[in-house]
């Protein structure tokens, strides 16, 4: 997930230790780490999370802020939007009307188009001023399934970037439009996951192989780590070249200084989402069975949750928000 200007990107003391990556010489030295982990739960009396109400039973897995408010895309095709009154549905059976679910978001840098996909190839566009929805899907033919989506420049002139279950990004410099479409296989051809974009072209991705590219031309792509991570990846938020964080397995949160991977264990929950600020002293990833963690001046501690269902992303605003499954959403 894309950190834009309209949001924005405990039991286990942090390691100290980095990890290595073979990208880079061997005497790239560790580190200490600037974060730490709370040993018992943070209170959140002041201002907890709260359930609210959805009109919808199906997963939601991402969430996004656009320029009216916020969003959430799940299963089915179902598309939310966050109202003075509530959320409420705003389509379902995703760009088609053939009920492909939906699974990455994504906003343009003013906030007024939301992008989605998902499964079976479908890529979708929305106009949150006119409530207009138009259609992307298969590009270059594709059928593939979609994890997620990065988008960066304005409405009607984004680029885009597509993260294949295939190990392909399909990406488009033209705001998707028919014969501009192109793809590259960053890895060995591993399902790419999640992928984030900090500039025009450049941004980072992680697939199902423990590894985590960087691109600076939005066609390229360099292997930055992660060497024995020993943990499946599942969400990225890059926000600088040398400012990147990905959020995977085992509780494990891992940030890239541009030198060093500094690794981070909050327990042992799939953290399947995060989003920090560009000055890494705030932020949230949230994962397996309601787990929140939240990030205060560089220190993480778990946030109490009304749920136990698993939480898919989450999105940094006025009001923070999360979802997950059975169409919860969390809001503080």
């Amino acid at each position: 997930m894309t950190e834009h200007d309209t949001t924005r990107r405990r039991f286990l003391k942090a390691s100290a230790a980095t990890v290595a990556t073979a990208a880079l010489p061997a005497s790239a030295t560790a580190a200490e780490s600037p974060w730490t982990v709370a040993e018992t739960p943070s209170d959140t009396s002041d201002e907890p999370w709260q359930t609210a109400k959805t009109p919808t039973g199906n997963t939601l897995y991402d969430v996004e802020y656009a320029s009216d408010g916020a969003y959430a895309f799940g299963a089915g095709g179902v598309g939310l939007e966050r109202t003075s009154e509530g959320w409420r549905k705003i389509f379902d059976g995703g760009v088609t009307g053939n009920g492909n679910s939906l699974y990455g978001a994504d906003v343009t840098d003013d906030g007024e188009r939301l992008w989605f996909v998902g499964s079976s190839g479908a890529v979708g566009e929305y106009d949150v001023t006119t409530g207009t929805l138009y259609n992307h899907s298969k590009p270059v033919g594709s059928t593939n399934n979609f994890n997620d989506v990065s988008v960066t420049g304005t409405a009607g002139e984004a680029n885009v970037y597509v993260a294949g279950d295939s190990g392909k990004i399909y990406y488009s410099f033209e705001n998707g439009a028919s014969q501009t479409w192109n793809y590259v296989t960053p890895g060995s051809g591993s399902g790419i996951s999640a992928i984030d974009f900090h500039g025009v072209r450049s941004g980072h991705v992680v697939d199902t192989n423990q590894k985590v590219f960087q691109t600076t031309d939005g066609v390229s792509y360099q292997n930055i780590g992660i060497a024995n991570a020993n943990v499946n990846f599942y969400g990225v938020d890059s926000d600088a070249t040398d400012d990147v964080w990905v959020s995977g397995g085992g509780g494990m949160v891992f940030h890239w200084d541009g030198a060093n991977w500094t690794p981070t264990d909050l327990g042992d929950a799939g953290l399947r989402d995060i989003e920090v600020t560009d000055d890494d002293r705030d932020g949230f990833t949230v994962g397996g069975g309601g787990k929140v963690f939240d990030l205060t001046d560089r220190k993480w501690a778990q946030s109490a949750t009304p749920t136990g269902q698993n939480l898919k992303a989450v999105v940094r605003g006025d009001t923070n928000v999360a979802v997950g499954a059975g169409g919860t959403i969390v809001e503080k």
